[in-house]
């Protein structure tokens, strides 16, 4: 498939913004156990506003990947058998309630209200992260995102990042939880190498389902295709094909595998043993320019069937 921009980073910003929420969340519910000391409502207010920026930005890419942005309100319409419209529907009520959590924290609102607010919040983040994960699980004929793993990582990896960036927003507002969401982080990151990695394993061991003989009921073999029956450009070459070399595609496998794992990993536990605030900052520029690619990866990975026609011209 031929990877749209606008979808890479609508997944990735909201999937960092759904694993913030989660991470803040997360440390109220700690503190209200006494597990962890409660940060100041500045910090929920702040990382709050930061999520609602990831969310809306990742919202504003979506709609470049509209032909018509001016109909996106009817994305909506087929809620009921669709997860494209869920998502849809689930993004900017999520957005919304992690923008009241933030409000509610910075007007200094009781606790139960909080975490009322933060309960929806939480139906909401995961209704989010499933309809999206299920866009591309649900397509059986696309064997690469046909599995359990798709979902699982869209969450897995969305919690790392988003936990990196609480560890980074930490080091500036509650320097107390540094050390909380950086372990947080490695743990999420090397769980979302197993699981990203299982579902590289897999899809490595994949085989067509179709054939240029299924396709074209012709027996015969070995079948040749020598022409497409038109000599110009059309829609299927450019949709269902990245274009892109199997050394290029191998390149980009390893850059992602490199940059989202075991680099913002040292550099979480080198921000743990040194204290350097910078290295926290850092480990979650580079592991979110490391889930950009695997994102573009995941999509241009997936082989369509109308690839097997359109792309194997001799």
């Amino acid at each position: 498939m031929r990877p749209a921009f606008s979808v890479v980073f609508l997944t990735t910003l909201t999937g960092a913004s759904q694993g913030l929420f989660l991470a803040l969340l997360l440390v109220q519910l700690l503190a209200g156990y006494g597990t962890l000391a409660m940060p100041a409502p500045a910090f929920f207010a702040i990382g709050a506003a930061l999520g609602v920026v990831f969310a809306v930005l990742g919202l504003i890419a979506s709609f470049f990947h509209l032909g018509h942005p001016e109909r996106a309100w009817r994305a909506v319409a087929m809620w009921r058998t669709s997860w494209l419209s869920r998502e849809c529907i689930c993004l900017p009520a999520f957005t919304a309630a992690v923008f009241f959590y933030g409000v509610a924290h910075w007007f200094g609102a009781a606790s139960s209200v909080t975490l009322g607010i933060g309960a929806v919040g939480v139906v909401l983040c995961f209704a989010l992260f499933v309809s999206t994960g299920m866009i591309y699980t649900c397509l059986k004929f696309l064997q690469e995102w046909a599995t359990p793993l798709t979902t699982t990582n869209f969450i897995v990896l969305g919690c790392a990042s988003g936990f990196t960036l609480a560890t980074a927003c930490a080091t500036w507002v509650a320097p107390d939880l540094v050390q909380f969401f950086a372990v947080a982080a490695i743990v999420l990151t090397v769980l979302g190498c197993f699981t990203r990695g299982a579902s590289l394993l897999r899809n490595a061991r994949l085989q067509p389902k179709s054939t240029l003989q299924s396709a074209t009921g012709i027996k015969a073999r070995p079948l040749v295709q020598k022409s497409r029956g038109f000599t110009s450009g059309s829609f299927n070459m450019r949709e269902f094909s990245h274009g892109q070399t199997e050394a290029t595609m191998q390149s980009i496998k390893l850059a992602f595998i490199v940059l989202v794992f075991p680099i913002p990993l040292a550099l979480l536990i080198g921000g743990i043993v040194l204290g350097a605030s910078v290295l926290f900052d850092l480990a979650f520029v580079v592991q979110y320019l490391g889930l950009v690619a695997e994102r573009w990866f995941f999509f241009a990975q997936a082989n369509h069937p109308q690839k097997l026609y359109m792309g194997s011209a001799s």
